[in-house]
């Protein structure tokens, strides 16, 4: 069992997943603060100043006893945001691999040495 967990791991498409786990999230804190720091306030600037991350709807206002209950709106734009242009991203990126790949796709391969000669054969027998 340890023999078949170390192939699976060793796997290429074991080490393909976890670099793309990682660059996904790296790639996750970048469209964060793009959102937070770049988008987001020229956006909060045009609708007078607004800062969306700390818009809330409160519920339950705070007590000696409990903290105050709220629905972060702002926040949840914030994220929407970063997960349409996460969407866009990979959409954009998806469309270019399969376009590359209908070009490796509509490249005519050239017949393998055996098809070749095995053609020849055939064509000799015709004679």
């Amino acid at each position: 069992m340890l023999k078949e967990f170390k192939d699976f791991a060793i796997k290429g498409n074991m080490i393909d997943l976890a670099v793309g786990v990682v660059i996904g999230a790296a790639f996750g804190s970048v469209v964060n603060s793009l959102v937070k720091d770049v988008i987001m306030p020229p956006f909060g600037a045009l609708l007078g100043g607004i800062d969306f991350s700390d818009k809330v709807v409160v519920l339950k206002h705070a007590t000696d006893t409990a903290k105050a209950v709220t629905l972060n709106y702002g926040l949840f734009v914030n994220t929407l945001i970063s997960f349409l242009i996460v969407s866009f991203s990979i959409f954009f990126v998806i469309k270019q691999l399969n376009r590359f790949k209908k070009k490796e796709e509509a490249k005519p391969t050239e017949p393998t040495k055996e098809v070749v000669l095995l053609t020849e054969i055939r064509d000799l027998l015709k004679k």
